[in-house]
Protein backbone atom coordinates (compact mmCIF):
# COMPACT_ATOMS: atom_id res chain seq x y z
CA UNK A 1 0.00 0.00 0.00
CA UNK A 2 1.52 3.29 -1.18
CA UNK A 3 0.74 6.81 -0.05
CA UNK A 4 0.35 8.82 -3.27
CA UNK A 5 1.53 12.42 -3.32
CA UNK A 6 1.05 14.81 -6.23
CA UNK A 7 2.46 18.32 -6.63
CA UNK A 8 1.83 20.82 -9.39
CA UNK A 9 2.89 24.44 -9.90
CA UNK A 10 -0.57 25.97 -10.03
CA UNK A 11 0.04 29.72 -10.14
CA UNK A 12 3.60 30.81 -10.84
CA UNK A 13 3.01 34.52 -10.29
CA UNK A 14 1.19 33.88 -7.01
CA UNK A 15 3.90 31.41 -5.95
CA UNK A 16 1.47 28.55 -5.27
CA UNK A 17 1.95 24.79 -5.48
CA UNK A 18 -1.11 22.50 -5.52
CA UNK A 19 -0.57 19.36 -3.42
CA UNK A 20 -2.78 16.31 -3.08
CA UNK A 21 -2.31 13.17 -0.98
CA UNK A 22 -4.29 10.01 -1.70
CA UNK A 23 -4.22 7.00 0.64
CA UNK A 24 -6.13 3.83 1.39
CA UNK A 25 -7.98 4.23 4.64
CA UNK A 26 -10.09 2.26 7.07
CA UNK A 27 -13.66 3.39 7.63
CA UNK A 28 -14.16 5.20 10.96
CA UNK A 29 -10.43 5.27 11.67
CA UNK A 30 -8.96 8.63 12.69
CA UNK A 31 -5.75 9.71 10.97
CA UNK A 32 -3.34 12.37 12.21
CA UNK A 33 -1.82 14.77 9.68
CA UNK A 34 1.23 16.87 10.48
CA UNK A 35 3.94 19.00 8.91
CA UNK A 36 7.46 19.26 10.36
CA UNK A 37 8.34 22.40 12.31
CA UNK A 38 12.03 22.18 11.30
CA UNK A 39 14.21 20.16 8.96
CA UNK A 40 17.42 18.21 9.64
CA UNK A 41 20.59 20.27 9.32
CA UNK A 42 18.89 23.58 10.11
CA UNK A 43 18.29 23.74 13.84
CA UNK A 44 15.57 26.33 14.28
CA UNK A 45 11.79 26.05 14.57
CA UNK A 46 10.48 27.41 11.27
CA UNK A 47 6.78 26.55 11.47
CA UNK A 48 6.43 25.49 7.84
CA UNK A 49 2.68 24.98 8.30
CA UNK A 50 2.17 28.75 8.19
CA UNK A 51 2.55 28.48 4.39
CA UNK A 52 -0.25 25.90 3.94
CA UNK A 53 -3.48 27.21 2.43
CA UNK A 54 -7.02 25.78 2.31
CA UNK A 55 -6.50 22.23 3.54
CA UNK A 56 -9.45 19.95 2.92
CA UNK A 57 -10.17 16.22 2.94
CA UNK A 58 -12.60 14.12 0.90
CA UNK A 59 -13.65 10.48 0.74
CA UNK A 60 -13.81 8.24 -2.36
CA UNK A 61 -17.19 9.76 -3.36
CA UNK A 62 -15.61 13.21 -3.12
CA UNK A 63 -17.66 14.09 -0.05
CA UNK A 64 -16.02 16.61 2.26
CA UNK A 65 -14.59 15.23 5.52
CA UNK A 66 -14.22 17.34 8.63
CA UNK A 67 -10.67 18.29 9.65
CA UNK A 68 -9.95 19.02 13.30
CA UNK A 69 -7.00 21.28 14.08
CA UNK A 70 -4.94 19.94 17.00
CA UNK A 71 -2.21 22.57 17.03
CA UNK A 72 -0.43 24.91 14.62
CA UNK A 73 0.88 22.04 12.45
CA UNK A 74 -1.37 19.05 13.24
CA UNK A 75 -4.85 17.99 12.12
CA UNK A 76 -7.03 14.90 12.45
CA UNK A 77 -9.52 13.42 10.01
CA UNK A 78 -11.80 10.41 10.41
CA UNK A 79 -12.11 8.32 7.25
CA UNK A 80 -15.55 7.30 5.97
CA UNK A 81 -14.48 4.56 3.57
CA UNK A 82 -11.49 2.94 1.86
CA UNK A 83 -10.10 6.01 0.09
CA UNK A 84 -9.21 9.42 1.51
CA UNK A 85 -7.75 12.39 -0.32
CA UNK A 86 -6.18 15.56 1.06
CA UNK A 87 -5.83 18.75 -0.96
CA UNK A 88 -4.10 22.02 -0.11
CA UNK A 89 -1.85 24.72 -1.50
CA UNK A 90 1.63 25.80 -0.43
CA UNK A 91 2.73 29.42 -0.66
CA UNK A 92 6.32 29.15 -1.93
CA UNK A 93 8.33 32.34 -1.75
CA UNK A 94 11.52 31.53 0.16
CA UNK A 95 14.52 31.15 -2.12
CA UNK A 96 16.71 29.70 0.62
CA UNK A 97 17.94 26.13 0.95
CA UNK A 98 15.26 25.24 3.50
CA UNK A 99 11.70 25.83 2.33
CA UNK A 100 10.00 26.28 -1.07
CA UNK A 101 9.99 28.77 -3.92
CA UNK A 102 8.04 29.25 -7.14
CA UNK A 103 7.92 31.94 -9.81
CA UNK A 104 7.97 32.07 -13.61
CA UNK A 105 11.74 31.44 -13.63
CA UNK A 106 12.11 28.36 -11.42
CA UNK A 107 10.61 26.28 -8.65
CA UNK A 108 11.96 24.43 -5.64
CA UNK A 109 10.65 22.58 -2.61
CA UNK A 110 11.83 20.64 0.40
CA UNK A 111 9.36 17.92 1.27
CA UNK A 112 9.57 18.84 4.95
CA UNK A 113 7.95 22.20 4.22
CA UNK A 114 5.56 20.87 1.58
CA UNK A 115 4.23 17.36 2.27
CA UNK A 116 1.95 16.53 5.17
CA UNK A 117 2.77 13.31 6.98
CA UNK A 118 0.05 10.80 7.78
CA UNK A 119 1.39 9.69 11.14
CA UNK A 120 -0.20 6.23 11.02
CA UNK A 121 1.30 5.59 7.56
CA UNK A 122 4.77 7.20 7.88
CA UNK A 123 6.54 3.86 7.42
CA UNK A 124 4.73 3.05 4.18
CA UNK A 125 6.20 3.56 0.72
CA UNK A 126 5.36 6.82 -1.04
CA UNK A 127 4.98 7.83 -4.66
CA UNK A 128 5.29 11.41 -5.89
CA UNK A 129 3.92 12.67 -9.18
CA UNK A 130 5.53 15.97 -10.19
CA UNK A 131 3.60 17.89 -12.85
CA UNK A 132 5.01 20.57 -15.10
CA UNK A 133 3.52 24.06 -15.48
CA UNK A 134 1.22 24.10 -18.50
CA UNK A 135 3.04 26.96 -20.22
CA UNK A 136 6.62 25.90 -19.38
CA UNK A 137 7.05 22.64 -21.25
CA UNK A 138 10.84 23.18 -21.47
CA UNK A 139 11.27 22.98 -17.69
CA UNK A 140 12.98 19.94 -16.16
CA UNK A 141 13.25 18.22 -12.76
CA UNK A 142 16.33 17.70 -10.56
CA UNK A 143 16.04 15.54 -7.45
CA UNK A 144 17.71 12.67 -5.65
CA UNK A 145 14.38 10.80 -5.43
CA UNK A 146 14.41 7.48 -7.32
CA UNK A 147 12.61 7.62 -10.65
CA UNK A 148 9.96 5.17 -11.80
CA UNK A 149 10.75 3.04 -14.86
CA UNK A 150 8.63 5.30 -17.05
CA UNK A 151 10.23 8.55 -15.89
CA UNK A 152 13.45 9.62 -17.57
CA UNK A 153 16.18 11.52 -15.74
CA UNK A 154 15.31 15.23 -15.45
CA UNK A 155 11.71 14.50 -16.53
CA UNK A 156 8.41 15.34 -14.89
CA UNK A 157 6.49 12.26 -13.87
CA UNK A 158 6.51 9.57 -11.22
CA UNK A 159 9.08 9.31 -8.40
CA UNK A 160 9.03 7.15 -5.30
CA UNK A 161 10.37 6.92 -1.76
CA UNK A 162 10.79 4.11 0.75
CA UNK A 163 8.82 6.01 3.38
CA UNK A 164 7.91 9.53 4.48
CA UNK A 165 11.40 10.22 5.91
CA UNK A 166 12.93 9.33 2.53
CA UNK A 167 10.37 11.49 0.70
CA UNK A 168 11.22 14.66 2.64
CA UNK A 169 14.99 14.06 2.50
CA UNK A 170 15.10 14.60 -1.28
CA UNK A 171 14.50 18.25 -2.28
CA UNK A 172 13.29 18.99 -5.80
CA UNK A 173 14.25 21.77 -8.22
CA UNK A 174 12.28 22.49 -11.38
CA UNK A 175 12.99 24.94 -14.16
CA UNK A 176 15.08 25.61 -17.23
CA UNK A 177 18.31 24.90 -15.40
CA UNK A 178 21.84 24.10 -16.53
CA UNK A 179 23.06 20.61 -15.63
CA UNK A 180 26.10 18.47 -16.23
CA UNK A 181 27.47 15.26 -14.78
CA UNK A 182 30.73 13.66 -13.69
CA UNK A 183 31.57 10.21 -12.38
CA UNK A 184 33.50 9.30 -9.23
CA UNK A 185 34.02 5.66 -8.23
CA UNK A 186 31.36 4.60 -10.71
CA UNK A 187 28.77 6.95 -9.16
CA UNK A 188 27.17 9.64 -11.31
CA UNK A 189 27.26 13.08 -9.70
CA UNK A 190 24.89 15.74 -11.07
CA UNK A 191 25.73 19.44 -10.97
CA UNK A 192 22.65 21.65 -11.38
CA UNK A 193 22.48 25.47 -11.44
CA UNK A 194 18.94 26.75 -11.20
CA UNK A 195 19.57 30.09 -12.91
CA UNK A 196 21.91 31.72 -15.39
CA UNK A 197 25.66 31.48 -14.86
CA UNK A 198 28.92 32.01 -16.74
CA UNK A 199 31.12 29.52 -14.89
CA UNK A 200 33.64 27.07 -16.33
CA UNK A 201 31.71 23.78 -16.29
CA UNK A 202 34.71 21.58 -17.03
CA UNK A 203 36.73 23.12 -14.22
CA UNK A 204 33.88 22.77 -11.74
CA UNK A 205 33.55 19.09 -12.65
CA UNK A 206 37.28 18.54 -12.28
CA UNK A 207 37.62 20.30 -8.94
CA UNK A 208 34.48 18.99 -7.27
CA UNK A 209 35.22 15.43 -8.41
CA UNK A 210 38.61 15.64 -6.63
CA UNK A 211 36.84 16.61 -3.40
CA UNK A 212 34.32 13.80 -3.79
CA UNK A 213 37.14 11.33 -4.37
CA UNK A 214 38.91 12.53 -1.22
CA UNK A 215 35.84 11.99 0.96
CA UNK A 216 35.09 8.59 -0.56
CA UNK A 217 38.70 7.51 0.00
CA UNK A 218 38.52 8.69 3.60
CA UNK A 219 35.36 6.76 4.50
CA UNK A 220 36.17 3.82 2.24
CA UNK A 221 32.83 3.44 0.48
CA UNK A 222 30.00 5.29 -1.26
CA UNK A 223 26.65 5.09 0.58
CA UNK A 224 24.50 6.32 -2.33
CA UNK A 225 23.79 5.30 -5.94
CA UNK A 226 23.86 8.84 -7.32
CA UNK A 227 24.44 12.34 -5.96
CA UNK A 228 22.99 15.77 -6.77
CA UNK A 229 24.58 19.19 -6.22
CA UNK A 230 21.69 21.65 -6.75
CA UNK A 231 22.69 25.31 -6.54
CA UNK A 232 20.51 28.42 -6.40
CA UNK A 233 22.54 31.22 -7.99
CA UNK A 234 21.67 34.73 -6.84
CA UNK A 235 23.19 38.18 -7.06
CA UNK A 236 24.41 37.63 -3.52
CA UNK A 237 24.05 34.56 -1.33
CA UNK A 238 25.86 31.72 0.41
CA UNK A 239 24.80 28.58 2.25
CA UNK A 240 24.02 24.92 2.00
CA UNK A 241 21.90 22.12 3.42
CA UNK A 242 22.82 18.46 3.39
CA UNK A 243 20.75 15.43 2.42
CA UNK A 244 21.61 11.74 2.06
CA UNK A 245 22.22 11.83 -1.69
CA UNK A 246 21.99 15.52 -2.51
CA UNK A 247 22.65 18.99 -1.29
CA UNK A 248 20.98 22.33 -1.89
CA UNK A 249 23.49 25.16 -2.18
CA UNK A 250 23.14 28.90 -2.48
CA UNK A 251 25.89 30.99 -4.06
CA UNK A 252 26.49 34.25 -5.84
CA UNK A 253 26.38 34.07 -9.60
CA UNK A 254 30.02 35.08 -10.06
CA UNK A 255 31.40 32.78 -7.36
CA UNK A 256 31.93 30.23 -10.14
CA UNK A 257 35.28 30.03 -11.98
CA UNK A 258 35.89 32.39 -14.89
CA UNK A 259 36.53 30.43 -18.12
CA UNK A 260 38.70 33.34 -19.35
CA UNK A 261 41.12 32.88 -16.44
CA UNK A 262 41.44 29.09 -16.16
CA UNK A 263 44.36 29.16 -13.71
CA UNK A 264 42.92 31.72 -11.32
CA UNK A 265 41.50 30.55 -7.99
CA UNK A 266 39.47 33.44 -6.65
CA UNK A 267 38.48 33.65 -3.00
CA UNK A 268 34.82 33.35 -4.03
CA UNK A 269 35.35 30.18 -6.06
CA UNK A 270 37.45 28.71 -3.27
CA UNK A 271 34.57 29.39 -0.87
CA UNK A 272 32.14 27.68 -3.28
CA UNK A 273 34.37 24.59 -3.44
CA UNK A 274 34.63 24.56 0.34
CA UNK A 275 30.83 24.66 0.51
CA UNK A 276 30.55 21.71 -1.88
CA UNK A 277 33.14 19.85 0.18
CA UNK A 278 31.33 20.59 3.44
CA UNK A 279 27.90 19.41 2.31
CA UNK A 280 29.26 16.31 0.56
CA UNK A 281 31.13 15.28 3.73
CA UNK A 282 27.79 15.52 5.52
CA UNK A 283 26.49 12.63 3.39
CA UNK A 284 28.40 10.51 5.88
CA UNK A 285 28.82 12.78 8.91
CA UNK A 286 25.28 13.72 10.14
CA UNK A 287 23.13 12.22 7.37
CA UNK A 288 24.20 8.72 8.39
CA UNK A 289 26.57 9.02 11.37
CA UNK A 290 24.37 11.05 13.72
CA UNK A 291 23.56 11.67 17.39
CA UNK A 292 21.35 9.18 19.16
CA UNK A 293 18.86 12.01 19.78
CA UNK A 294 18.29 12.22 16.01
CA UNK A 295 17.28 8.56 15.52
CA UNK A 296 14.57 8.98 14.55
CA UNK A 297 14.23 12.72 13.97
CA UNK A 298 11.44 14.35 15.99
CA UNK A 299 10.52 17.15 13.62
CA UNK A 300 7.59 18.56 15.58
CA UNK A 301 9.78 20.10 18.30
CA UNK A 302 13.40 20.85 19.18
CA UNK A 303 15.76 17.85 19.45
CA UNK A 304 18.62 18.62 21.79
CA UNK A 305 22.16 17.27 21.49
CA UNK A 306 25.58 18.38 22.73
CA UNK A 307 27.33 16.78 19.75
CA UNK A 308 26.98 19.34 16.95
CA UNK A 309 30.61 20.37 17.58
CA UNK A 310 31.51 16.99 16.03
CA UNK A 311 29.03 16.95 13.19
CA UNK A 312 29.55 20.53 12.06
CA UNK A 313 32.99 21.15 13.57
CA UNK A 314 34.71 18.06 12.18
CA UNK A 315 32.98 18.64 8.84
CA UNK A 316 34.22 22.25 8.88
CA UNK A 317 37.74 21.01 9.56
CA UNK A 318 37.69 18.69 6.56
CA UNK A 319 35.92 21.03 4.12
CA UNK A 320 39.01 23.23 3.64
CA UNK A 321 41.64 20.64 4.57
CA UNK A 322 40.41 18.46 1.71
CA UNK A 323 40.88 21.35 -0.74
CA UNK A 324 44.55 21.20 0.11
CA UNK A 325 44.75 17.40 0.18
CA UNK A 326 43.05 17.25 -3.23
CA UNK A 327 45.65 19.60 -4.71
CA UNK A 328 43.26 22.49 -5.33
CA UNK A 329 44.95 24.96 -2.95
CA UNK A 330 48.50 25.22 -1.61
CA UNK A 331 49.49 24.45 1.95
CA UNK A 332 50.21 28.14 2.46
CA UNK A 333 46.66 28.96 1.34
CA UNK A 334 45.27 26.32 3.69
CA UNK A 335 47.18 27.77 6.63
CA UNK A 336 45.75 31.20 5.77
CA UNK A 337 42.21 29.73 5.96
CA UNK A 338 43.03 28.01 9.24
CA UNK A 339 44.47 31.26 10.60
CA UNK A 340 41.17 33.03 9.89
CA UNK A 341 39.20 30.28 11.61
CA UNK A 342 41.34 30.53 14.74
CA UNK A 343 41.09 34.32 14.65
CA UNK A 344 37.28 34.20 14.49
CA UNK A 345 37.29 32.22 17.72
CA UNK A 346 40.07 34.05 19.59
CA UNK A 347 39.15 37.68 18.78
CA UNK A 348 36.00 37.74 20.93
CA UNK A 349 35.28 36.60 24.48
CA UNK A 350 32.44 34.24 23.55
CA UNK A 351 34.66 31.14 23.68
CA UNK A 352 35.50 32.04 27.30
CA UNK A 353 31.81 32.19 28.23
CA UNK A 354 30.28 29.22 26.39
CA UNK A 355 31.58 25.70 25.74
CA UNK A 356 31.07 23.92 22.41
CA UNK A 357 28.69 21.44 24.05
CA UNK A 358 26.61 24.34 25.33
CA UNK A 359 26.79 25.96 21.89
CA UNK A 360 25.51 22.70 20.38
CA UNK A 361 22.71 22.32 22.92
CA UNK A 362 21.45 25.89 22.60
CA UNK A 363 21.75 26.04 18.81
CA UNK A 364 17.97 26.47 18.55
CA UNK A 365 18.13 29.96 20.01
CA UNK A 366 21.61 31.25 20.71
CA UNK A 367 23.29 30.10 17.47
CA UNK A 368 20.53 30.05 14.86
CA UNK A 369 18.95 33.22 16.21
CA UNK A 370 22.08 35.16 17.07
CA UNK A 371 21.75 38.50 18.75
CA UNK A 372 24.00 41.55 18.40
CA UNK A 373 26.07 40.23 21.33
CA UNK A 374 27.03 36.97 19.63
CA UNK A 375 30.75 37.68 19.06
CA UNK A 376 31.14 38.52 22.75
CA UNK A 377 28.95 35.96 24.48
CA UNK A 378 28.66 32.74 22.45
CA UNK A 379 31.00 30.51 20.46
CA UNK A 380 30.36 28.78 17.13
CA UNK A 381 30.32 24.99 17.31
CA UNK A 382 31.25 25.12 13.63
CA UNK A 383 34.44 27.14 14.01
CA UNK A 384 35.61 26.16 17.48
CA UNK A 385 34.50 22.62 16.67
CA UNK A 386 36.90 22.69 13.71
CA UNK A 387 39.74 23.73 16.05
CA UNK A 388 38.89 20.84 18.38
CA UNK A 389 38.94 18.57 15.30
CA UNK A 390 42.43 19.91 14.50
CA UNK A 391 43.46 19.27 18.12
CA UNK A 392 42.13 15.70 17.84
CA UNK A 393 43.88 15.07 14.52
CA UNK A 394 47.25 16.27 15.79
CA UNK A 395 46.85 14.59 19.19
CA UNK A 396 45.95 11.21 17.70
CA UNK A 397 48.89 11.46 15.28
CA UNK A 398 51.28 12.31 18.10
CA UNK A 399 50.05 9.70 20.60
CA UNK A 400 49.98 6.94 17.96
CA UNK A 401 53.40 7.91 16.55
CA UNK A 402 51.81 8.68 13.19
CA UNK A 403 49.95 5.37 12.92
CA UNK A 404 46.46 6.87 13.27
CA UNK A 405 44.72 10.22 12.71
CA UNK A 406 41.30 11.85 12.77
CA UNK A 407 40.68 9.98 9.50
CA UNK A 408 40.58 6.77 11.52
CA UNK A 409 38.09 8.21 13.98
CA UNK A 410 35.76 9.00 11.09
CA UNK A 411 36.20 5.53 9.58
CA UNK A 412 35.43 3.89 12.93
CA UNK A 413 32.37 6.07 13.40
CA UNK A 414 31.18 5.12 9.91
CA UNK A 415 31.69 1.38 10.44
CA UNK A 416 30.20 1.13 13.94
CA UNK A 417 27.54 3.85 13.90
CA UNK A 418 26.84 5.24 10.41
CA UNK A 419 26.56 2.03 8.43
CA UNK A 420 24.34 0.21 10.98
CA UNK A 421 22.34 3.39 11.75
CA UNK A 422 23.19 3.49 15.46
CA UNK A 423 23.22 6.93 17.05
CA UNK A 424 26.31 8.27 18.79
CA UNK A 425 26.77 9.60 22.29
CA UNK A 426 29.57 11.86 23.49
CA UNK A 427 31.35 8.93 25.15
CA UNK A 428 31.59 7.10 21.80
CA UNK A 429 33.93 9.78 20.43
CA UNK A 430 36.01 9.71 23.61
CA UNK A 431 36.29 5.91 23.67
CA UNK A 432 37.41 5.63 20.04
CA UNK A 433 39.96 8.45 20.46
CA UNK A 434 41.40 6.71 23.54
CA UNK A 435 41.83 3.50 21.56
CA UNK A 436 43.53 5.31 18.66
CA UNK A 437 45.84 7.16 21.08
CA UNK A 438 46.57 3.97 23.06
CA UNK A 439 46.20 6.26 26.06
CA UNK A 440 43.38 7.65 28.17
CA UNK A 441 43.04 11.32 27.20
CA UNK A 442 39.44 11.55 28.43
CA UNK A 443 40.08 14.36 30.90
CA UNK A 444 41.77 16.62 28.34
CA UNK A 445 39.13 15.84 25.71
CA UNK A 446 36.16 16.42 28.05
CA UNK A 447 37.75 19.61 29.30
CA UNK A 448 37.88 20.99 25.74
CA UNK A 449 34.27 20.04 25.11
CA UNK A 450 32.65 21.04 28.37
CA UNK A 451 34.51 24.12 29.55
CA UNK A 452 34.71 27.61 28.08
CA UNK A 453 38.43 27.70 27.42
CA UNK A 454 40.81 28.12 24.53
CA UNK A 455 42.07 25.24 22.44
CA UNK A 456 45.85 25.23 22.86
CA UNK A 457 47.34 24.37 19.48
CA UNK A 458 50.80 25.95 19.46
CA UNK A 459 52.77 22.95 20.74
CA UNK A 460 50.87 20.41 18.65
CA UNK A 461 51.29 22.45 15.47
CA UNK A 462 55.03 22.86 16.08
CA UNK A 463 55.37 19.07 15.94
CA UNK A 464 54.00 19.09 12.38
CA UNK A 465 56.21 21.96 11.22
CA UNK A 466 53.75 24.86 11.70
CA UNK A 467 54.27 27.91 13.92
CA UNK A 468 51.36 29.46 15.80
CA UNK A 469 51.70 33.23 16.25
CA UNK A 470 49.39 35.71 17.95
CA UNK A 471 49.02 38.64 15.58
CA UNK A 472 47.53 42.04 14.95
CA UNK A 473 44.80 42.85 12.44
CA UNK A 474 46.07 44.32 9.16
CA UNK A 475 43.09 46.63 8.61
CA UNK A 476 40.14 47.96 10.58
CA UNK A 477 37.38 45.98 8.89
CA UNK A 478 39.24 42.81 7.88
CA UNK A 479 40.08 39.43 9.41
CA UNK A 480 43.56 39.25 7.84
CA UNK A 481 46.37 39.31 10.38
CA UNK A 482 50.01 40.38 10.47
CA UNK A 483 52.99 39.58 12.67
CA UNK A 484 54.49 42.94 13.61
CA UNK A 485 55.59 45.06 16.55
CA UNK A 486 54.69 48.25 14.69
CA UNK A 487 51.57 50.25 15.47
CA UNK A 488 48.48 49.01 13.62
CA UNK A 489 45.28 51.05 14.16
CA UNK A 490 42.25 49.32 15.63
CA UNK A 491 38.73 50.23 16.78
CA UNK A 492 37.19 46.78 17.39
CA UNK A 493 34.17 47.12 15.13
CA UNK A 494 33.12 45.56 11.84
CA UNK A 495 30.80 47.34 9.43
CA UNK A 496 29.20 47.17 6.01
CA UNK A 497 29.16 50.03 3.50
CA UNK A 498 25.79 51.72 2.98
CA UNK A 499 24.71 54.31 0.42
CA UNK A 500 25.63 56.83 3.10
CA UNK A 501 27.96 55.74 5.88
CA UNK A 502 28.93 52.41 7.43
CA UNK A 503 26.45 50.13 9.18
CA UNK A 504 27.97 48.47 12.26
CA UNK A 505 27.63 44.67 12.28
CA UNK A 506 29.85 43.75 15.25
CA UNK A 507 31.33 45.54 18.24
CA UNK A 508 34.00 43.71 20.24
CA UNK A 509 33.56 43.92 24.01
CA UNK A 510 35.84 46.50 25.72
CA UNK A 511 37.10 47.76 22.36
CA UNK A 512 37.47 51.44 21.41
CA UNK A 513 34.20 51.19 19.47
CA UNK A 514 32.40 49.83 22.54
CA UNK A 515 33.87 52.57 24.72
CA UNK A 516 32.64 55.10 22.14
CA UNK A 517 29.10 53.72 22.72
CA UNK A 518 28.81 52.34 19.17
CA UNK A 519 26.34 49.46 18.82
CA UNK A 520 25.26 46.98 16.18
CA UNK A 521 23.05 48.60 13.50
CA UNK A 522 24.38 52.10 14.15
CA UNK A 523 25.35 53.87 10.91
CA UNK A 524 28.62 55.79 11.15
CA UNK A 525 28.15 58.96 9.11
CA UNK A 526 31.36 60.89 9.73
CA UNK A 527 34.67 60.46 11.55
CA UNK A 528 36.73 63.55 12.40
CA UNK A 529 34.07 65.52 10.45
CA UNK A 530 34.82 63.59 7.24
CA UNK A 531 32.26 61.46 5.40
CA UNK A 532 32.75 57.88 6.61
CA UNK A 533 33.48 55.27 3.94
CA UNK A 534 35.42 52.07 4.34
CA UNK A 535 38.33 53.68 2.49
CA UNK A 536 38.25 57.05 4.25
CA UNK A 537 38.14 55.67 7.79
CA UNK A 538 41.06 53.36 7.01
CA UNK A 539 43.10 56.17 5.48
CA UNK A 540 42.39 58.41 8.46
CA UNK A 541 43.47 55.67 10.85
CA UNK A 542 46.71 55.15 8.93
CA UNK A 543 47.63 58.84 9.13
CA UNK A 544 46.78 59.56 12.75
CA UNK A 545 49.21 58.80 15.59
CA UNK A 546 48.48 56.03 18.08
CA UNK A 547 45.69 56.73 20.61
CA UNK A 548 44.30 59.63 18.60
CA UNK A 549 40.78 60.65 19.56
CA UNK A 550 38.31 61.92 16.96
CA UNK A 551 34.67 62.95 16.87
CA UNK A 552 32.36 60.23 15.49
CA UNK A 553 28.90 61.09 14.17
CA UNK A 554 26.46 58.22 13.78
CA UNK A 555 22.78 57.47 13.33
CA UNK A 556 20.91 55.26 15.78
CA UNK A 557 17.45 54.74 14.38
CA UNK A 558 16.54 58.30 13.30
CA UNK A 559 18.70 60.17 15.81
CA UNK A 560 22.07 61.70 15.04
CA UNK A 561 24.47 61.00 17.91
CA UNK A 562 28.05 62.02 18.65
CA UNK A 563 30.84 60.36 20.61
CA UNK A 564 34.61 60.27 20.86
CA UNK A 565 36.32 57.38 19.07
CA UNK A 566 39.92 56.43 19.81
CA UNK A 567 42.29 54.62 17.44
CA UNK A 568 44.43 52.24 19.52
CA UNK A 569 47.08 49.68 18.66
CA UNK A 570 45.61 46.36 17.50
CA UNK A 571 45.45 43.71 20.23
CA UNK A 572 47.20 40.37 19.67
CA UNK A 573 43.92 38.50 19.25
CA UNK A 574 44.56 37.46 15.66
CA UNK A 575 46.32 34.26 14.63
CA UNK A 576 48.92 33.68 11.91
CA UNK A 577 50.06 30.16 11.05
CA UNK A 578 53.25 29.59 9.05
CA UNK A 579 55.04 26.52 7.77
CA UNK A 580 58.46 26.07 9.40
CA UNK A 581 59.41 22.51 8.46
CA UNK A 582 58.17 21.06 5.16
CA UNK A 583 59.29 17.51 5.98
CA UNK A 584 57.23 17.52 9.18
CA UNK A 585 54.16 19.22 7.69
CA UNK A 586 53.94 16.68 4.86
CA UNK A 587 53.22 13.96 7.43
CA UNK A 588 50.04 15.79 8.35
CA UNK A 589 48.81 16.14 4.80
CA UNK A 590 47.99 12.60 3.65
CA UNK A 591 45.21 10.15 4.43
CA UNK A 592 46.90 7.48 6.53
Amino acid sequence: MTVQYKISPSNLNSHLFDVSIHFQSEADKTYTLSLPAWLPGSYMIRDFAKNLIAINATDEQNNRLELHAIDKQTWQVTAKNKQTTLNYQVFAFDLSVRTAYLDNQRGFFNGSSTFLAIEELKEQACSLHISSPSDHSHWRVATGLPRSKNTAKYAFGEYYADDYAHLIDCPVAIGDFDSFEFEVEGVIHHMVFTSKHYGDRARISSDVSKLCQHHINLFGEVPFKEYWFITHLLADGFGGLEHKNSTILQASRFDLPNPNTPHELSDDYQAFLSLCSHEYFHAWNICRIKPKAFIPYQLDKESYTEQLWAYEGITSYYDDFSLFRAGIITFEAYLAILSKAATRVYRGKGELKQSVTQSSFYTWTKFYQQGPDAVNNIVSYYVKGSLIALWLDLTIREKSSGQYSLDHLMKELWIHFGRPNIGTQQEDFINIVNILCNEDISDDFKNLLNTAKRVELSELLSKVGVSFNTSKFKELNKMETTITTNYVPYIGAHYKPQSIGLKVSQVIEDSPAAKASLAVNDVIIAVDNMHATEKSIQQLANYLPENSEVICHYLRDDQLLTSTLQFTDSPLTGVTLSETDKALSQKWQVII
